[in-house]
């Protein structure tokens, strides 16, 4: 079944992106009465069927679901990762509810400015339990993108984006460094 809304098409079967939820695939387009209204639903499934979001056709667009990036997109969310990251500036709960804000958008570019801009390298474990959190968050929602837009593995999606990370400038680390 295809249905067609605001010019996105989704397919049974079809693989997207809602944010806050990431990576899942369309298992259905159904019809439901919901308060005396007929309702179109698509029915996405999340991590192996652990979790079902029926998400109203109507507000589809709306919600922030969208098809897979494009490779160049991909591409352009990995060079990110490896950019200097920006300075952190302000409280830590408005810089928090910013980083929020931009993986909340679901857009792949945002979600690598997130982890760049909260990358420590090895040294993760000195960030604060929030920044983990955070950062975790976001590298979850980038691993399964890459990992469905380039077809391989969680692992190997997670390799990629870790050299990328790798290769950013850090503060106290000398060029000698960042190329070795």
């Amino acid at each position: 079944m295809t249905t067609k809304n605001n010019a996105l098409t989704f397919q049974t079967g079809e693989v997207v992106v809602y944010p806050g939820h990431g990576v899942g695939a369309i298992t259905g387009i159904e019809e439901q009465e919901v308060a005396g209204f007929k309702l179109e639903l698509l029915v996405i499934g999340f991590d192996a069927g652990k979790l079902t979001v029926r998400i109203p056709l109507a507000k589809a667009k709306s919600s922030g679901l969208r098809k897979l990036s494009e490779p160049a997109v991909v591409g352009q969310a990995l060079e990110i990762l490896s950019g200097k990251a920006r300075p952190k500036r302000g409280m830590w709960n408005r810089r928090a509810a910013d980083f929020q804000e931009r993986i909340g958008t679901g857009q792949l570019t945002a979600i690598a400015e997130v982890l760049r801009d909260l990358n420590r390298g090895p040294q993760q474990e000195e960030a604060s339990y929030s920044e983990r959190q955070i950062f975790e968050g976001a590298l979850d929602l980038m691993v399964k993108e890459v990992a469905a837009v380039n077809q391989i593995t969680d692992t190997e999606a997670r390799k990629l984006i870790e050299q990328s990370l790798a290769s950013a400038p850090r503060p106290g680390r000398s060029v000698d460094d960042a190329a070795a």
